[in-house]
């Protein structure tokens, strides 16, 4: 196992979420690379796990928490920590072989290292992906939680003066228009799943096309996403869509087309 910091040789396979073998990821556009880009100047960190076969296996990546989607002072906050787990794709099943906890360990020692207070990190309450548990086993204990199933803000303070961070909250959505359907796409730019969603549901209303409305609103612009309060979403005039895991086209394009009032266009 070997953890080296993001090079431009591995830039590519960074920016589809090391899912390079999966046609879906070209449906995400060049959303994630604007973004690291741009993040890339404000202090995004990316460290990778390779392999024996110094394939990468697995990667994680964090942001001064004033970029983030919490607030606090003097923390990083780590987006996502991900080690490939697809058998029979890609770099194969990886997981069970400690390349998590070596990222994370490199992580918190970059953080340190750059005068961060203390690390930030988000987890799901349930058995699922970015495990809210996982974190606790590594010494994160919980900062804030969203609703009483919603995600989990978690952290680990370096120093006893360190701030415990807080969500920032959703602010608004948006509004029902009478005699159009609107789909508003909230991106951010930072996750392949949702920048495929949002081209996903792009296309379809472009495809529908009539009185149906696809609305874009970006959150990497930082008075943007502090006006609304979240980072990724995907609404049906005023309903949101469940986009974890990301629906596919026809799923998408279905709920949309069940919106349209009878007299309309279908």
């Amino acid at each position: 196992m070997n953890i080296i910091d993001l090079d431009p040789q591995h830039e590519e396979i960074y920016c589809v979420c090391l899912e390079d073998w999966n046609p879906e990821v070209k449906e995400a556009g060049d959303h994630r690379k604007c973004w690291y880009q741009e993040m890339a100047r404000k202090g995004l960190r990316v460290k990778l796990a390779l392999n024996e076969k110094e394939e990468v296996a697995g990667m994680i990546q964090y942001i001064p928490i004033e970029h983030s989607f919490a607030e606090g002072f003097e923390l990083a906050v780590i987006l996502c920590i991900w080690v490939h787990g697809y058998r029979n794709k890609g770099v194969g099943y990886q997981r069970k072989k400690g390349y998590g906890s070596a990222l994370l360990k490199a992580a918190e020692e970059d953080a340190r290292e750059k005068g961060y207070k203390g690390m930030a990190a988000w987890g799901v309450p349930l058995p699922f992906w970015m495990r809210a548990s996982w974190y606790r086993k590594h010494g994160y204990r919980k900062a804030d939680q969203d609703g009483f199933l919603g995600p989990v803000l978690l952290w680990k303070p370096f120093e006893p003066d360190a701030s415990k961070p807080v969500w920032i909250r959703q602010r608004k959505k948006p509004e029902k228009i009478p005699g159009q359907v609107t789909v508003t796409g909230i991106i951010n730019g930072w996750c392949t799943a949702q920048n495929m969603v949002f081209e996903r549901a792009k296309r379809a209303v472009e495809e529908i096309g009539g009185n149906v409305i696809f609305r874009e609103i970006r959150t990497d612009d930082r008075q943007t996403f502090l006006e609304w309060g979240v980072s990724d979403a995907l609404y049906i005039d005023d309903n949101k869509v469940q986009t974890g895991p990301p629906p596919s086209y026809e799923k998408i394009r279905k709920k949309i087309t069940k919106s349209i009032p009878l007299s309309g266009p279908r």
